[in-house]
């Protein structure tokens, strides 16, 4: 049993016609047959019952999906082939880093290279660790530092430090003033939202979190939403919110007794052997051009 063969199979099932399956395969009637012949002395069925029209026989109805599932995979594998000749790169993100550090780095790099393929895959800390470890990406924006016990080796590339104000919808922000108290904040607002920006929570987080009367836990877009409305506050980092904050569907609130709060993100990757490929350090120029303007750089290894 060859690739030949089972092309030649599928393709007489599709034109119903040795004749017309010749003409497609560009080769003569007589190969035709002689490769359907091969392919059933190797599976040692009939696969069509000849005639003045061709049919499957029920071997050849119950062959065909593997056949086709067996074509398939072939052609998977040569685009994979032509992927890696092209060159390819794959990339993990903290979903809510996509937008501020990913999109625009990604366009400027594939007006470039527009024939290297890139991978995007998006998560939470953990799955990027998950990722990082079982190297099904090279590069990753995550938090930092790295306490995800699957991920033992991480090098960072440049580390930013991106604020995350606590905010609230306008008549909110009206009702609590311009310098409240923490006690005041939450004796007024509808509930607390965590977002989970840390992999382990500042305690002032984490007193908000135990001393609201109610509390959600949920993902950034419909936590931000539910701020909008104004039924909750909450800490975000500012790259999520600071399109609201700039047309003022959000406001920043400010506590009197409360440090700001900030997270820490970094570019990665396992080792620093992947940026021998030329086209990963580029794209990692790229994103870390993006960082700088997200927040205050602690650490960059990629500038000079």
């Amino acid at each position: 049993m060859d690739i030949d063969q089972l092309r030649t199979f599928d393709r007489v099932v599709r034109d119903g016609s040795f004749t017309k399956a010749s003409a497609r395969l560009n080769v003569t009637q007589a190969t035709v047959s002689m490769r359907v012949q091969a392919l059933e002395a190797a599976l040692g069925v009939q696969l069509f019952k000849r005639g003045r029209q061709i049919q499957l026989t029920d071997q050849g109805i119950g062959f065909l999906p593997y056949c086709r599932r067996m074509l398939g995979v072939l052609q998977e594998a040569r685009e994979t082939l032509r992927r890696a000749e092209r060159g390819r790169l794959s990339v993990g993100s903290l979903s809510t880093m996509i937008m501020p550090l990913i999109s625009e780095a990604l366009l400027r790099f594939q007006r470039r290279n527009p024939i290297i393929d890139v991978v995007v895959r998006e998560g939470r800390h953990n799955q990027i660790a998950t990722m990082l470890h079982e190297q099904e990406v090279e590069l990753a924006i995550m938090c930092w530092p790295n306490l995800d016990p699957i991920l033992t080796s991480a090098e960072p590339l440049l580390i930013v430090r991106e604020d995350a104000p606590l905010v609230a919808a306008p008549t909110l922000a009206r009702k609590l003033g311009s310098s409240p108290s923490m006690t005041e904040i939450l004796e007024k607002a509808p509930r607390y939202l965590h977002l989970g920006w840390w992999q382990i929570a500042p305690p002032t987080a984490m007193s908000f979190a135990l001393n609201a009367p109610v509390q959600v836990e949920l993902p950034t877009n419909p936590g931000k939403s539910l701020v909008e409305a104004g039924e909750g506050i909450g800490f975000f980092a500012r790259s999520a919110v600071s399109s609201s904050l700039d047309t003022g569907h959000l406001v920043e609130i400010k506590p009197r007794d409360l440090e700001p709060l900030h997270r820490d993100i970094a570019l990665v990757v396992r080792n620093m052997a992947t940026l021998e490929e030329t086209h990963m350090k580029e794209f990692a120029s790229e994103v870390a051009r993006e960082c700088r303007t997200l927040g205050k750089i602690l650490t960059d290894n990629l500038s000079g």
